[in-house]
């Protein structure tokens, strides 16, 4: 039942674009929404304070907690719930970059508004929909500059790519 990407040589190249473009610090808290199994939120755990991961999918929780244990990441955090719904758990934490990765729909608005309510200083934006992604920065672009866009090409010869997008508060 868990995601994952089926180019890990590219998915490697994806995750680096959006940890550096993120440019995170030892001080950092992150969010890393529609988490999986926690392969964006472990790969940025090392250049940060804190990790909080949320997830819809049990079972993707489950191999994230255990990712982490064989990784030996004590930073991170994982909860099932909805993304747009679960934001209530971490109503204390103030996040400093947050990275989305939502399914071929996109953000909802009850997300994006939780986003610019929480306001981080930086946005990760990692779509596999040009049109979804388009829509939703349209949404954040009063508060939020688009520094960076990025096509990444996990399944050659197709249509399809994803796209790291690094949105910096205005």
């Amino acid at each position: 039942m868990s995601f994952y990407q089926v180019n890990p040589h590219q998915t490697e190249k994806l995750y680096n674009l959006g940890v550096m473009g993120a440019d995170l610090s030892k001080d950092d808290v992150v969010f890393d929404l529609y988490c999986g199994i926690g392969t964006i939120g472990i790969f940025a755990s090392k250049h940060v304070k804190k990790v909080y991961g949320i997830e819809i999918v049990e079972q993707a929780i489950e191999n994230a907690k255990e990712n982490s244990r064989i990784n030996n990441i004590e930073n991170i955090e994982f909860m099932v719930g909805d993304v747009a719904k679960t934001f209530d758990k971490l109503s204390k934490v103030k996040p400093d970059v947050i990275f989305v990765d939502p399914p071929r729909k996109g953000l909802d608005d009850i997300t994006i508004n939780n986003l610019l309510r929480l306001s981080p200083k930086k946005i990760v934006y990692i779509s596999c929909n040009p049109a979804s992604l388009v829509r939703d920065l349209k949404k954040l672009e009063e508060d939020y500059e688009m520094r960076k866009i990025t096509p990444v090409d996990l399944f050659p010869y197709t249509s399809h790519v994803e796209c790291v997008t690094i949105l910096k508060r205005k």
